[in-house]
Order: C-alpha cells, then sequence, then structure tokens
C-alpha cells in the first residue's frame, strides 16, 4: 500500500507545562512568565514525526511516499470564517487536511502518485475538532482509504472504534479548552496589574518593554500633534515608508497601524486589552484596544515609561476613535481621481475606473482615460470618457484653488468664539468624578457605577471629539497655511488623495458635447461642507 504522512506542528500549550509555568520562570528575559509550545507529549518536531511514520509503515510492507506538512497550525482554535452562502461561522482552518482528504477520496497524491491511506502519530496530531474528525470518518468510510495512527488508538474502520476516536477528541478539545481558559485568565491578571505579556516589541519601546526607544518615542509625539492639527494617518503611514523608517517586525507602515499604536493606552501609561466586537448585522469583527479599570473605575497603571501624557491621548482617541473619516487617503488607488469622479450621464452616477488608452489610439506611453463602467458589467451605463491626465490636472487645479480660498476665509477670523460646550463638558467631568468616589467608598452598586460610566464615557468622547475640531478650526485661523499650490508635485499620491479626499465629495462628469471643449468644463465638483 502507497501510505502519505501528515505532520503537524502546533502551538497548543500543553497543560502540564502551563501548570509548572504557573509561577514566575527565569527566562532570561525583562517579564518572566513565560509558555513553551508542544508538539506533541513525546515528540519533538517534523523531523522526529516523519521518520517515525515512516519507519512504522516501511516496517510493515507498505510504501512511504508522501509528508503533508502543517507548520505552527492548531487543530483545535476556531477562526471566523464566511461560508460560500455568505453566513459567518466560527471553524478550525486546516487547509493542508482538508487537501490531504480530497487527495485521499481522489486518490492521487500532489505529486500525481497514487495514494491508499494516510498515517499521523497520534489521534492529537490528526484532530481536536469533531468536525474534523467526522470528515476523516467519511474518508474512511466512504471511499475505503484508511487513517491509521503508529500508538494504534484510532481506528476509524469499525463503529467501536470511531466512538471511542470521538470520545478521544472530545477529550481533547475539552483540554484545550480549559489551557486556553487558564491562560487566558493568567493573561487578565497580568493585565489587572499593570504587567507587560508576550508578543512583539512594542513600538516606541525597547525590548525590554519598558523603558522607552527615544528616538521612535519622538516619532509618535510628533505623529500625534499632526493628527490633533488635522493630519492623516495614512498620510504619516506614506512618510514613515518614504524615509525608511519600519514596524519592529520590519513592515510598511499602514494608516490602519498609525491609528492602531495611536489608539493604544500603553502609550500613555495605561494597561491594556484587546477586545472583539461582532456586528451580526454586517458580520464583521471588530478589534480595539481597551484600558483595563480597577473597581473604582480608575484606570490601572502600567510598569512601563509613557510616551504622552493621558489628556493628549484621550484628545487622540476622540478623533481617531471611529471609522475612518473622508479624506485619509487610505486607498491602494494608482490614480489620483478614481473613487472621486462620477457619471454625469443619464442619472447614472457610477464611479468612473481608469483605463490605459489601446495602441490604436497612438496616445503617449502610460496615456489613460477615465471611463463609466458598461452595462453589461452591471456597474454603470458605459457613457463618459474623459481624458485621464488633463482630468487630474484640473482636479488637482480645484482642489488648490478651494483650499486657497479657505485659506483665506480661515484668515478673516479675528477673534475665535469661546467653545459653546466647554461648560456642559465640565459639568460632565464632575460627574464623573464624583460617581467615582461613590464607587471608592462603596455607595453605589457596581452595576449602577458601570452602567453610568459607559454612557458618561460615550457622551464624554463625543465632546472631547467636538471640542478637537474646534480647535483645529480656531487654530487654523491664526497659524500660516501652508502653500499648497508650492509643494503639490512633492507630495505622493497617498497624500494627494488626502487632500482630495478632504475637500470633495465627488466630481461629476457631463457627456463630451461638440469636439474641443475643454475637460474643465465637463466637470461638476461637489465640495465637503466645512464645519
Amino acid at each position: 500500500m502507497n501510505i502519505a504522512g501528515l505532520v503537524r506542528l502546533s502551538f497548543e500549550l500543553d497543560d502540564a507545562l502551563l501548570t509548572a509555568a504557573s509561577t514566575p520562570v527565569d527566562s532570561g528575559k525583562a517579564e518572566g512568565r513565560r509558555f513553551v509550545p508542544m508538539n506533541g507529549r513525546d515528540i519533538k518536531g517534523r523531523e522526529e514525526q516523519m521518520k517515525d511514520v515512516r519507519q512504522f509503515v516501511e516496517a510493515r510492507g507498505g510504501t512511504y511516499i508522501y509528508t503533508y506538512e502543517e507548520p505552527d497550525t492548531s487543530a483545535w482554535k476556531r477562526r471566523r470564517v464566511r461560508l460560500p452562502g455568505g453566513r459567518i461561522a466560527y471553524r478550525v482552518q486546516r487547509p493542508v487536511l482538508e487537501a490531504a482528504f480530497d487527495d485521499l477520496k481522489h486518490g492521487i497524491t500532489p505529486d500525481g502518485q497514487r495514494i491508499d491511506g494516510l498515517i499521523v502519530y497520534d489521534i492529537d496530531r490528526l484532530t481536536r475538532d469533531n468536525r474534523n474528525l467526522e470528515d476523516a470518518i467519511e474518508v474512511v468510510e466512504n471511499f475505503r482509504r484508511p487513517i491509521i495512527d503508529i500508538t494504534g488508538t484510532l481506528d476509524l474502520l469499525t463503529d467501536n472504534g470511531r466512538t471511542v476516536a470521538r470520545i478521544l477528541v472530545a477529550t481533547s478539545n475539552k483540554q484545550s479548552a480549559d489551557t486556553a481558559r487558564r491562560v487566558k485568565r493568567k493573561h487578565r491578571a497580568m493585565k489587572e496589574a499593570g504587567l507587560t505579556t508576550g508578543g512583539p516589541r512594542p513600538i516606541g519601546w525597547n525590548a525590554d518593554k519598558k523603558t522607552l526607544n527615544h528616538s521612535e518615542a519622538e516619532k509618535i509625539r510628533i505623529a500625534a500633534r499632526r493628527i490633533l492639527e488635522g493630519g492623516s494617518p495614512f498620510t504619516i503611514a506614506a512618510e514613515w515608508n518614504r524615509t525608511g523608517f519600519a514596524t519592529p517586525k520590519g513592515n510598511k507602515w499602514t494608516g490602519y497601524t498609525i491609528r492602531y499604536i495611536l489608539r493604544n493606552p500603553r502609550i500613555c501609561g495605561y494597561s491594556y486589552r484587546s477586545a472583539s466586537v461582532f456586528d451580526p448585522l454586517t458580520g464583521a469583527e471588530n478589534r480595539r484596544v481597551e484600558v483595563v479599570y480597577d473597581e473604582g473605575g480608575e484606570p490601572i497603571l502600567g510598569h512601563w515609561d509613557k510616551i504622552l501624557e493621558p489628556e493628549t491621548w484621550k484628545d487622540l482617541v476622540a478623533i481617531l476613535g471611529e471609522n475612518p473619516e473622508p479624506g485619509a487617503g487610505h486607498n491602494a488607488r494608482k490614480y489620483l481621481s478614481t473613487g472621486t469622479l462620477r457619471c454625469g450621464k443619464n442619472d447614472c452616477g457610477a464611479p468612473l475606473r481608469a483605463t490605459k488608452a489601446p495602441n490604436r489610439a497612438k496616445k503617449p506611453a502610460g496615456f489613460f482615460y477615465y471611463v463609466c463602467p458598461s452595462k453589461s458589467s452591471g456597474k454603470g451605463c458605459g457613457g463618459i470618457t474623459i481624458d485621464g491626465p488633463e482630468t487630474d490636472k484640473a482636479v488637482k487645479n480645484l482642489v488648490i484653488a478651494k483650499y486657497e480660498l479657505e485659506a483665506q476665509r480661515r484668515k478673516a477670523i479675528l477673534k475665535p468664539q469661546r467653545w459653546a460646550h466647554e461648560e456642559e463638558l465640565a459639568r460632565l467631568q464632575e460627574d464623573i468624578a464624583d460617581w467615582k468616589e461613590q464607587r471608592s467608598a462603596r455607595l453605589v452598586s457596581k452595576e449602577a457605577f458601570f452602567e453610568f460610566i459607559a454612557e458618561a464615557d460615550a457622551k464624554e468622547r463625543a465632546l472631547l471629539r467636538d471640542r478637537i475640531k474646534y480647535e483645529r478650526r480656531t487654530r487654523g485661523a491664526v497659524e500660516q497655511p501652508i502653500d499648497l499650490r508650492a509643494i503639490w508635485d512633492d507630495l505622493s499620491l497617498t497624500e494627494k488623495r488626502g487632500y482630495i479626499e478632504a475637500t470633495l465629495t465627488a466630481i461629476v462628469v457631463a457627456s463630451a458635447v461638440g469636439r474641443g471643449r475643454p475637460v474643465r468644463e465637463r466637470l461638476t465638483p461637489l465640495y465637503r461642507h466645512k464645519e
């Protein structure tokens, strides 16, 4: 028989190792506690698994023909997936195992050899999830391809063997769940004590995760000031990438990673934790980082140096706390005006896309058009085509002219008025402080306290956002605006798109009427209303 092997290396924690590591262990690092990944209780790695399963097959007269490798793969942990019908579900993701099952059904390995069965080291290497086990049983029962292990615990050929396998997998599943619960509880306790946990070095700190990396910390402070003054996270990301400054893992920055580090309470010295929010309407799962509070409602201070003051960080969160605002310039488009231009024919309104000019048009290299998608695509009417480079020039001039007009308008404001909701915010913050004092004195219940705090915090964030926007407008009235016309050609595409999206909601492109009509006359800009 031709037998293939399945080798899985897992980073699920061994329960015995977890118990042994429940007290501090000297790991040679700043934070003591560590957990050791397991690859099976009595094996250590890929080579040993391959050696043992090969010897088992060949000792019984079989031919070992192929190895399916699953590096760093959990047989228990579920991840969010979208099923073919669009429904959201949580499943153990094992693409290599699923491919092995498909090969068994067809009787051919990826390199074209005949395959008669599959062997694993033990049942834990095959699965800890009942869905995967039932898939394996289907292969054995209906396609007559045996799946065995070298320990003799896996028998899917008989009813009794399948029953025992289901019991063993259910037991292994519970062990993994228990271990995960203990790890989660330990991490929560460490967060509540203000200690750091595992993971890569956070940007702004040294390898000990406590002391500041001063050059990185200063970059974060500068980025924070730019955001408070109206800058875009995506523009900052483009600038950092352009200067060669990378993440601690050596990756490029994106606007989303900039938002993440600036919203993280760690930068102001607060202990923090990750949280997931599932939207049942959209099926989206959004992860965020939130402050860890003590029972009195006060933020727990972490045992590391802070980069920003808490008040500055709260102002940042007030700006970045919601979805990306218009003007972020965060898309990956390659053309300046895509996403902004709209078809103005027959109430179509479809966004125009860029397309390169065909060779028969005899245009210069790189020439392109903005066109409305065809009717057959179901996304447009196909009735609009406009010169791409000339349109980009016109859009540039529209944005610069509007920016200069707004700069003149801001300079005309001689004396900014006091923010109208200052007293409302002060009263709300006094109420929050009073409730915290009452909770510390145990005069109100925990339930009543957190119900009030949840509503009050949301209202405080809304007021802070409004105040920051007001301050940004009044600051702009007295500061010298940049000369956008002078610096435009030196900006990256992301930065240019940021200015376009901050200025315009859309540009409607009319049909061409007569030859020689200037591109500018076909464009109707729809400007964003400034606050």
